[in-house]
């Protein structure tokens, strides 16, 4: 773990700690902040996936489980501390959620991580069936349809902080997703996360050298479901209430989506997808009830022309940066994304006026639809010619690219 703590680390650390402190001051709206506050809450949930996707190779449909299972235990804590009968400070009820998820991550990961593969991605799917079906059951823990509703300033004001305004959930939820972020950081840098990319690359020989794949996935889905769990709890703080939703299938898949949008390749990818992923959620559902079907055709873009998500399009670049040769690359960029842009606006157009009826508020005639179709027709045309303009540069660049990679 030494190279977690050298300087050039503490560095970065500091800075994204400033970052979490400063950008309340630079989005200071109420959408804002609560979009902010999503976006953490997010980073922890796809952070503690890729624990087991990117890291160890486990591909759960499931893993919303040990956010909503965190997320009700939670709710019932606060709602104890506000009947008397705890006395946990809200600042630590992350901690009852982590443990929570740890728990069931401990109970449910022994039967899951038997089988890694298919076999795990289809006995997660099941688990996920089977507990959001019980929600709906023991409506005593769960709520019914309705769910459990908290008051986040249960047990009053402590040194000022009640977790009323908003700005307080956000630096509550900021102060727990650096913390996360740092300790499942550190966990990648521990022979625990080091055997579990052996098991992900090769169980068979993690095996042959005296390590157990099954322990090792079993102790990672552990850890996930603990962070898991962080994130379900300050959904609830966040929200005040929680539902069967957060153990269904629709967020299972969501964090899926976030993590394979972000690059699961990098630690810091499915960040990104979080951040990417909540905005086109929060903003994006804002001006058109279509946002849905851009974001499929948007995962469908970054899994057919980037596999490896937005993260890989940005390492592959960093050798072309350090040998200064980013220049040579943006002619053909802009071009590309110029006819890109002439594409994609004939592509929303086609949309909503096959969505909604209209474009622009009430213009839907033959004319907007010829004009959309000239946009794809047109701009998709000169768009290949710019991808392979932009292929063709590459290939040139290789030979001074091989000394830098």
């Amino acid at each position: 773990m030494n190279d977690m703590f050298n300087k050039g680390r503490l560095v970065l650390w500091s800075f994204v700690a400033l970052i979490f402190v400063v950008l309340p001051f630079i989005f200071s709206g109420g959408f804002s902040l609560s979009m902010l506050s999503q976006m953490g809450i997010m980073i922890i949930f796809v952070l503690s996936y890729n624990m087991l996707l990117g890291q160890t190779g486990l591909l759960s449909f499931g893993h919303a489980v040990y956010f909503g299972l965190g997320a009700f235990m939670t709710a019932h804590a606060i709602n104890f501390v506000e009947a008397g009968t705890l006395g946990l400070p809200i600042s630590l009820m992350p901690l009852i959620g982590g443990l929570t998820g740890l728990c069931f991550g401990l109970l449910l990961g022994f039967v899951t991580t038997r089988r890694p593969g298919t076999p795990f991605a289809m006995i997660s799917l099941g688990i996920a069936e089977m507990v959001a079906a019980s929600a709906l059951m023991f409506t005593t823990f769960f709520g019914g349809e309705g769910g459990i509703v908290t008051n986040r300033t249960a047990g009053g004001a402590v040194w000022g902080v009640s977790y009323g305004p908003q700005i307080q959930v956000y630096y509550l939820i900021a102060v727990w997703c650096f913390l996360s972020m740092v300790l499942m950081f550190a966990i990648t840098r521990t022979p625990l996360g080091r055997i579990a990319n052996a098991v992900r690359d090769n169980p068979e020989r993690a095996q042959f050298v005296g390590y157990n794949p099954t322990r090792v996935r079993w102790l990672m889905m552990s850890l996930a479901g603990f962070f898991a769990g962080i994130g379900g709890a300050l959904a609830t703080i966040n929200y005040e209430i929680i539902t069967a939703e957060a153990l269904g299938l629709m967020a299972s898949g969501n964090v899926v989506l976030m993590a394979f949008i972000g690059g699961i390749g990098q630690f810091w990818g499915p960040m990104i997808g979080a951040v990417l992923v909540t905005l086109l959620q929060s903003a994006l559902s804002n001006f058109t009830q279509a946002w849905l079907l851009y974001f499929g055709l948007l995962f469908l873009l970054i899994i057919l022309y980037s596999p490896g998500g937005i993260s890989n399009l940005i390492s592959i670049h960093v050798p072309v940066w350090r040998a200064g040769l980013i220049k040579k690359l943006l002619p053909s960029y802009g071009y590309a994304l110029l006819t890109g842009f002439v594409t994609l606006l004939g592509v929303v157009g086609g949309i909503e006026m096959l969505y909604r009826g209209t474009l622009f508020g009430g213009i839907n005639d033959g004319t907007t639809w010829v004009i959309a179709a000239l946009l794809i027709c047109v701009g998709g045309f000169f768009l290949k010619r710019a991808i392979g303009s932009v292929r063709r540069v590459w290939e040139d660049m290789s030979p001074d690219l091989a000394r830098w990679v």
